[in-house]
């Protein structure tokens, strides 16, 4: 077994080697003196950066953290919370807690006649490893990190912003690869230290763990049984399908279906054609009809009505 520290290493190249993203358009927060801005609590992570002044943000367990210029927020997904100026509050302002986005506005604003106090890009991303596992899904509270002695990650927002409002050909995949910049200074900014809070982290820490997971990642249509699995971690089937539970929040075979239905919603998201038969056989399902029961139980929405048809 490699060392601690080197494993982690490896770990975290692997990870960031591996990163899929995805970004919704930022609106820009304005949070006033005495002014308090509750936000939702979204199905995606919500990331806050501060591009101007300081303030805090507080989460729904009640805890309050700093934030200053260039700071970078990551809640959890589902966690509603607020951005306030501190001090003295005298007016809530409240985005509707039921909403699944943020309001199209570019603009949000606590509505004051007083210059705000701090100014933050607000937006929802998604995270995933190998496209599939989301590495803030473990996430339970919010996450604040100083990032003001890295330009790289203002220019990147800056960038961010101005390609959301003069949008050309490649805007999704501009801005996915600048958040991707700001992602990976985030990653390595959390792991300076030997303790990393990088959520999936400490579970791909047990090397045969981290290898099962793997030879799923790698082509999630073979036919995994928890006995294979369990093989290829070189462990027994009792100990691997409790190890795995405890570490993922999963059962193994759970993971296995979860992963081919994120595949199968990156492949309608392609727009190739494909007919719906060969999608499910791509990604390990042999009847279409048990894969549109499966796809639908997760996300929803039926895979014909994800499709996107080639233009």
């Amino acid at each position: 077994m490699f060392p601690t520290q080197y494993h982690s290493r490896v770990l975290l190249d692997k990870l960031l080697s591996n990163l899929d993203i995805e970004v919704e358009p930022f609106s820009l927060c304005e949070v006033s003196p005495r002014r308090r801005l509750h936000l939702p609590g979204a199905p995606r992570v919500m990331i806050h950066f501060v591009l101007a002044g300081s303030g805090f943000v507080r989460s729904a367990s009640g805890t309050v953290q700093p934030l200053g210029l260039c700071s970078l927020a990551v809640v959890p997904k589902e966690a509603q919370h607020s951005l306030e100026p501190g001090g003295e509050i005298g007016k809530e302002c409240v985005i509707d807690p039921e909403a699944e986005t943020l309001p199209s506005a570019p603009v949000v604003s606590t509505e004051s006649a007083e210059p705000p106090q701090m100014i933050v890009a607000c937006g929802l991303v998604k995270v995933r490893y190998g496209a599939a596992l989301g590495l803030f899904d473990k996430l339970e509270d919010v996450i604040v990190e100083d990032l003001s002695d890295i330009p790289q990650v203002r220019s990147a927002f800056k960038d961010i912003l101005a390609e959301q409002t003069n949008a050309g050909p490649g805007s999704d995949a501009m801005k996915a690869a600048l958040m991707n910049q700001c992602v990976v200074h985030l990653f390595r900014r959390l792991c300076e230290t030997n303790t990393c809070s990088l959520p999936w982290l400490a579970a791909l820490e047990d090397e045969r763990l981290a290898r099962a997971l793997e030879h799923i990642l790698q082509d999630p249509a073979d036919p995994h049984t928890v006995e294979s699995l369990a093989e290829v971690a070189s462990m027994s089937r009792s100990a691997f399908a409790e190890s795995f539970a405890r570490a993922f929040g999963l059962p193994p075979m759970s993971m296995v279906r979860r992963i081919r239905l994120e595949r199968a919603w990156k492949l309608l998201e392609q727009g190739d054609g494909l007919p719906m038969k060969a999608v499910a056989r791509r990604v390990g399902f042999s009847s279409r009809s048990h894969f549109s029961r499966a796809f639908k139980r997760q996300f929803g929405v039926s895979p014909v009505t994800r499709r996107v048809m080639p233009s």
